[in-house]
C-alpha cells in the first residue's frame, strides 16, 4: 500500500522542506494544482531530479486538451498525471494512449462522481486507476459522505483506486478497512509540527495493516 504525499498550497521551498523531512515514509509524491499553477512544470522536473525513485504524481485535473497536458506531464518525468472522471471520453481516450507511449499512468479522479455507471464507462475506456477525491468543500459541507464514495466502486474490483480527503491519523483506520491501494495525504502531514514523525506514524499503521490482513489470510 502506498503513501501519497500531496503538495499544494505550499511555496516551493516548503515543498523540498517537507520532503526532505518525509522522504523515507512516503512513496509517491504529489505535485498539487496549485503548486503546479504557481510553478509550471519546471517543479515536476526538480521534483523529479531529486527523487528519481519515487513516484511523481502530476496532479493537473486535466479535464480538456488532454493529449496536450498529459505530454506536457509526463515529459516534466511525472510518472502518473491526473485526469478528471467527467470529462469527454475522447479526453482520456486521448491521455491513457498518451501515458502508454509515455510509460507513464493516468489517474483519473472521481471528484464530483455521483454515479457508479461512470465507473463502467471508465473502465472499458481502459481505465485502471482511479482516485475517490473526498473534495475540500466536500468535507466543509458535508454534501457527501465517504461511504458515498466507496459505494462507487464496489462492483469493480480490477479498478487501482488512491483516495484523498482530509485523511488523518484519526480516520485512517477506518478508510484502511476499505482496502484502498494508496492513501493520499496533505495537511495531516504537511501541516503538522514534526511532519516527519506524522508520515513515519501513518505508514506505520498502514504497514501493520497489511501485515495484519496478510497473517489473516494464511
Amino acid at each position: 500500500m502506498n503513501l501519497q504525499l500531496a503538495l499544494d498550497r505550499m511555496t516551493k521551498e516548503e515543498c523540498f522542506r517537507m520532503l526532505a523531512e518525509t522522504e523515507e515514509s512516503i512513496d509517491w509524491i504529489e505535485v498539487g494544482t496549485g503548486v503546479i499553477k504557481e510553478y509550471g512544470m519546471a517543479i515536476v522536473r526538480e521534483i523529479k531530479q531529486a527523487y528519481p525513485e519515487k513516484i511523481i504524481v502530476a496532479d493537473m485535473k486535466t479535464c480538456d486538451a488532454g493529449k496536450h497536458e498529459a505530454a506536457q506531464a509526463f515529459r516534466s518525468g511525472a510518472d502518473i498525471t491526473t485526469v478528471m472522471a467527467f470529462s469527454a471520453d475522447q479526453t482520456i481516450r486521448d491521455t491513457l494512449k498518451v501515458a502508454d507511449e509515455s510509460g507513464g499512468r493516468v489517474m483519473i479522479d472521481l471528484l464530483g462522481i455521483t454515479d457508479s455507471k461512470r465507473i463502467e464507462e471508465l473502465s472499458q475506456l481502459g481505465v485502471d486507476l482511479v482516485s475517490l477525491h473526498f473534495g475540500k468543500d466536500m468535507q466543509e459541507s458535508g454534501e457527501m459522505k465517504e461511504e458515498d464514495l466507496f459505494s462507487l466502486i464496489k462492483e469493480h474490483s480490477g479498478l487501482e483506486v488512491a483516495v484523498a480527503g482530509g485523511i488523518n491519523s484519526g480516520s485512517l483506520p477506518r478508510v484502511l478497512r476499505e482496502g484502498p491501494d494508496t492513501i493520499i495525504v496533505g495537511s495531516a502531514i504537511t501541516k503538522q509540527k514534526d511532519s516527519s514523525q506524522s508520515a513515519q506514524s501513518m505508514k506505520g499503521v498502514m504497514n501493520e495493516y497489511e501485515n495484519n490482513r496478510r497473517y489473516s489470510q494464511q
